[in-house]
């Protein structure tokens, strides 16, 4: 079983940690060649950049989900089909995306919590971003249907060389040509336009299953709706965390001023790292807890469950014990500034102090989706975030100013966990009575069975 585990994760989690560098490299460039308010100023886009992805993420996903149903029922025309209309889904709301979002690019700015002083480092990144926002949703898009169409490596290949080719035009862009915080945004933009390259070419070769083809193209009702009801739940949750983020940039602000927003861009930098891993995780538990819970094979499935919580603990824990240990080098990654640094140091610890208990409750969150529990699974997502952290984010500054604003998070993090935790046990001594129960049906039918041949 962990074989089998770590031969679905490992791949996942090397693309999930690849994709999770991107914004690191980013900010370390930043950083490092721009200056401190730099780095608050691209913390300002981040949720803004999530909120464009999440839209070419819910177009991803559901057509991925549904072009594997269609190749498990060997339909592959209609395959074919969703693959050209997710070409120009992608196509219509990349594009229609960028142009509002660039009529209203400094009022956005500033509902996300850009000052007088960060907004022109937000303005100038950004405006490039939106420009390529159309390659950014079709390279994500073309990735997701790799993976679909049975190419998670060929996924994982595109993600890493991004990851690569974004470090290496960021040397070049920001250090060499000095281009500032915009040659960091055309980095980006110009990966991913190679990589998408190789997508469609992947995706011309008429040998495979899934290709280019006259005809594909043209949008059916039947299909974009199919696509985007799958979507519409990872698009959700990818919205919920951004109003988050942006309720905490603002808080911050408040409370702190621009360079708290930097520390916590810095602090949200290292955390997603860890945070990605276990997501990889996840994603390996996925195919593997489905099946068996499917084929009620019980003890397989907590076998899978109790593997992929100890991997995923054992990551967060590592994480944990460079915040406490670590912070100030994983600060000075970011930047030479002092107050930053100091800043950075704090937040990092505030906001990866219950890491530990972080792993379990992501697992478990997880595998309510695995085995299609998908109420109690959103549940769990959305508690931390809206039920517990958006309240405490509201109240504590009231009492302790800036240090309500980070204490904030660890408290909802422990919170979420323990909820998790009380959900499991009880939804596992319900799992263990219909099994006792299933046991008794089937030992009382060989029985009859045994009586009838006698």
């Amino acid at each position: 079983m962990g074989k089998l585990l770590i031969q679905y994760a490992l791949p996942a989690m090397i693309a999930m940690t690849a994709a999770s560098l991107y914004n690191i490299v980013d900010r370390v460039f930043i950083g490092q060649g721009v200056g401190a308010m730099a780095i608050s100023g691209l913390a300002i886009t981040f949720p803004f950049m999530n909120l464009t992805a999440a839209f070419g993420a819910g177009v991803g996903v559901g057509a991925s989900t549904a072009i594997s149903v269609k190749l498990g029922q060997k339909d592959y025309a209609t395959a074919q089909n969703i693959l050209g209309n997710t070409i120009s889904l992608n196509l219509i709301i990349g594009i229609g995306l960028s142009i509002i979002c660039l009529l209203f690019l400094d009022p956005i700015l500033r509902f996300f919590g850009a000052s007088d002083q960060t907004l022109i480092y937000a303005h100038e990144y950004m405006v490039i971003i939106l420009l390529g926002n159309v390659v950014s949703h079709m390279y994500f898009g073309m990735n997701a249907l790799l993976r679909a169409a049975s190419k998670p490596r060929q996924a994982m290949y595109a993600t890493i060389f991004t990851v690569v080719m974004n470090v290496i035009l960021d040397a070049l862009f920001i250090i060499v040509f000095k281009w500032g915080i915009q040659g960091a945004a055309i980095a980006t933009i110009l990966s991913q336009l190679m990589a998408l390259c190789w997508q469609f070419k992947l995706f011309s070769n008429k040998s495979e299953l899934l290709h280019f083809k006259k005809g594909i193209y043209k949008l059916k009702r039947k299909l974009v709706d199919n696509i985007l009801a799958i979507g519409i739940s990872p698009f959700l949750m990818n919205v919920c965390a951004c109003i988050i983020v942006i309720f905490i940039n603002n808080q911050l602000v408040r409370f702190g001023g621009d360079l708290s927003v930097g520390a916590y861009g810095i602090a949200n930098g290292i955390a997603m790292v860890f945070v990605m891993f276990v997501l990889g995780v996840n994603q390996g538990m996925q195919p593997i807890a489905g099946y068996n819970y499917g084929a009620q094979k019980i003890d397989r499935l907590m076998r899978v469950l109790n593997l992929s919580i100890l991997a995923a603990t054992a990551i967060m824990v590592t994480g944990w014990l460079i915040a406490m240990f670590l912070p100030y080098y994983c600060a000075r990654l970011f930047t030479t500034d002092k107050t930053l640094i100091d800043l950075g140091i704090k937040g990092i610890r505030v906001v990866m102090v219950c890491f530990p208990v972080i792993g379990f409750q992501m697992v478990i969150t997880n595998f309510f989706q695995c085995i299609g529990k998908v109420k109690i699974s959103i549940f769990l997502s959305l508690s931390r975030q809206l039920l517990i952290l958006l309240p405490l984010l509201a109240f504590l500054p009231i009492i302790w100013d800036i240090d309500g604003v980070w204490y904030s998070m660890p408290v909802s993090d422990f919170s979420a966990a323990v909820i998790a935790g009380v959900v499991m046990m009880r939804y596992m001594n319900k799992l263990k009575r219909m099994h006792k129960e299933n046991e008794k049906l089937r030992s009382q039918g060989v029985k009859e069975v045994k009586e009838l041949r006698s």
